[in-house]
């Protein structure tokens, strides 16, 4: 089983893409792109980037930041580019990994390509596939074979070591020896920790993502690691047996709100309901929300930081009602001090499904009861969030969203770019928009 993984990451060809597959990664990565302009505005991102260029210097090889462009090592720009996307709760996911798997693939591989000279987009566009691929079972095998829920960086560095060895041409026992040291030294860290307690650490992707590239590295200078469980486990084997055959790359979901997937059902739902009823906030006496546990965990209501307002259900539910839109400056510290939202994230009521802790993570569902000031009750039906690969928001959402949450100067060319990758001669002209 482990060598047929290890065949497949070094032989997958452009040619072997099954078919749709280029243009739904290639809207993977326009997202991402987008996150990481809105990201780079926040104070995350400002102190990792600021924190690599000092502690994470250029050596003999180096690759330039994502939305900042001054040099790094490449460990260190995989980490600030991954830290910055994740800066930002609004780049795709995949539900049965409960995590994120582009956030930490997508610098990981730039640094690469920017360190080892690889300009071709065809080859860029397949190693982004297979990082898909990799990341997602990953995750999936690593939620099957420990109890603890761990943040995406704990397996996105195994898909980044991966991608590592394929891009520097390692043997076959050389990625085997990549991929254990980045498991080894992966970000095991607890999810469920930050969704309590939500601060800067966040989903652990930059830090992974930084992890596998320096995997990668001390294996090609003779480093040794302990075989990867998430891929040798016979336990998992299942898990790897049809790779190549399916894949996950199609089952990724895009977010249209930069606030945790979890609280996006009941936000969604109120959304519904607002254009429905052509709502205003001041109608409603209180949010009355039932739904999974985990959306549940999901308790500040009055945040203070931009990452409290991601880790929360009440409080982007309550600005969808008030403003009738979730948007980057909506978990900005300057748009905390609504009275009126305050009002409705403080007095919301949440209630906990059993029908909804089961269908989860496959499913995240939310109800959502609407009590009027006049004494009616407005219900919505069991609602998901919109972006889940069952109903895809395609290219044409994803560069709306794009371009409502990046709009400068740069964006058409990113858009075209992004478009036309596949069909350019290097990977130059991209670069120069998104460094």
């Amino acid at each position: 089983m482990a060598k047929d993984v290890y065949d497949f990451i070094h032989e997958l060809q452009y040619e072997d893409l099954p078919r749709g597959a280029v243009e739904t990664v290639k809207g993977y990565l326009l997202d991402l792109i987008g996150t990481a302009m809105g990201g780079a505005k926040t104070d995350l991102s400002r102190i990792i980037r600021n924190h690599v260029v000092e502690f994470y210097g250029v050596g003999t090889k180096s690759a330039r930041l994502l939305c900042d462009g001054r040099l790094a090592s490449p460990a260190g720009a995989a980490l600030a580019g991954g830290m910055t996307i994740d800066a930002l709760d609004g780049h795709d996911g995949q539900k049965l990994t409960k995590g994120h798997v582009g956030c930490g693939v997508l610098p990981a591989l730039l640094a690469y390509f920017e360190a080892e000279g690889v300009h071709d987009p065809k080859e860029f566009i397949t190693c982004l596939v297979l990082g898909y691929e990799l990341g997602t079972r990953a995750g999936i095998a690593l939620h099957k074979s420990v109890p603890d829920y761990h943040t995406s960086g704990a397996w996105i560095a195994v898909a980044c070591a991966a991608l590592g060895a394929r891009v520097m041409g390692l043997s076959r026992a050389q990625t085997r020896e990549a991929v254990g040291i980045a498991e080894y030294h992966g970000p095991r860290s607890q999810m469920m920790r930050c969704i309590d307690h939500p601060t800067m650490v966040k989903d652990g992707s930059g830090w992974g993502a930084m992890a596998g590239v320096s995997a990668a590295y001390l294996t090609a200078d003779g480093f040794t690691g302990a075989p990867a469980i998430t891929l040798e486990a016979d336990s998992v084997e299942d898990i790897w047996a049809d790779i190549g055959t399916r894949w996950f790359v199609f089952e990724q979901y895009i977010k249209l709100f930069p606030v945790c997937r979890w609280a996006q059902p009941p936000l969604q739902a109120v959304l519904n309901l607002r254009a429905q009823h052509g709502l205003v906030s001041t109608e409603v006496e209180r949010i009355e929300v039932s739904t999974f546990h985990e959306s549940i965990r999901l308790a500040v209501r009055e945040p203070k930081t931009t990452e409290e307002a991601q880790y929360s259900t009440a409080y982007p539910t309550a600005v969808g009602l008030v403003r009738g839109r979730v948007n980057a400056q909506d978990v900005s510290p300057q748009a905390f001090d609504d009275p009126e939202i305050k009002r409705l994230a403080g007095s919301m009521l949440f209630q906990e499904s059993d029908e909804h802790n089961a269908a989860f993570p496959a499913k995240r569902f939310a109800d959502v009861r609407l009590v009027l000031k006049d004494g009616r009750v407005l219900a919505s039906s069991t609602t998901e969030a919109m972006g889940d690969p069952e109903n895809p928001i395609g290219w044409d959402g994803i560069e709306a969203k794009f371009r409502a949450g990046t709009s400068c100067d740069v964006s058409d060319r990113i858009v075209q770019a992004v478009r036309d990758l596949e069909n350019a001669s290097s990977l130059e002209g991209l670069y120069k928009l998104i460094y």
